[in-house]
């Protein structure tokens, strides 16, 4: 499948989340012309790939995809999150990733987080190998892995679920996945470090 079909079909399954427009999303990824985004989606309508609508996936079109799902805080970026996103990028064809409520947070982090649910969402966005970031759920955590349905869910270095409790909670909602531990090259990089580190240096001046 030629690289310019795998991001149509990225762009389709994202906007079936999110509910955007499907052919601003393939011009903004692909930056291909009107008339070729037409012509390929009519190739994969006969490949079986995307439904009649030229809107959504067909079973075997979504089953055609990676899907890599990743989460955090992401309160402040650091070159440890940027290496670990990357890394679950490569994993799959799509990268989604959950970023934690600020109630989830503070019971996290044990204290508010610097940037509200929604600028940490819009920060994330932001990051050119994220395809779509989305605020997480209080309550359940596997909700939102339901909305996704990754075949991979990737963790941090220093996240704290377990790969048992992970595929034992996707079971539950019928969905089988991969479990990838990603190892960060500065370990060390933590945003409550760096907090802390600048903190100091304010009150220290």
């Amino acid at each position: 499948m030629e690289i310019s079909e795998k991001a149509i079909l990225s762009a389709m399954y994202i906007c079936q989340i999110n509910g955007k427009s499907v052919f601003e999303i393939i011009k903004k990824k692909s930056m291909l012309s009107t008339d070729v985004i037409n012509s390929k989606i009519d190739q994969l309508i006969k490949n079986q790939l995307v439904n009649e609508d030229r809107n959504t996936l067909t079973e075997i079109g979504r089953n055609s995809l990676h899907v890599v799902l990743a989460g955090g805080v992401f309160d402040i970026i650091h070159p440890g999150h940027i290496y670990t996103l990357n890394a679950a990028k490569a994993l799959g064809d799509v990268l989604v990733v959950v970023v934690a409520t600020d109630n989830t947070s503070e019971k996290m982090k044990k204290r508010r987080p610097l940037h509200t649910q929604e600028q940490r969402q819009e920060l994330v966005n932001s990051l050119s190998m994220v395809d779509l970031c989305l605020v997480g759920q209080e309550d359940d955590i596997f909700k939102t892995v339901n909305r996704v349905r990754p075949q991979i869910i990737a963790l941090g270095y220093d996240q704290i679920h377990q790969e048992k409790f992970i595929t034992d909670g996707c079971k539950r909602i019928n969905l089988e996945v991969k479990v990838a531990r990603l190892q960060s090259p500065i370990p060390e990089s933590s945003s409550s470090k760096i907090e802390k580190e600048y903190g100091d240096s304010i009150h220290g001046i």
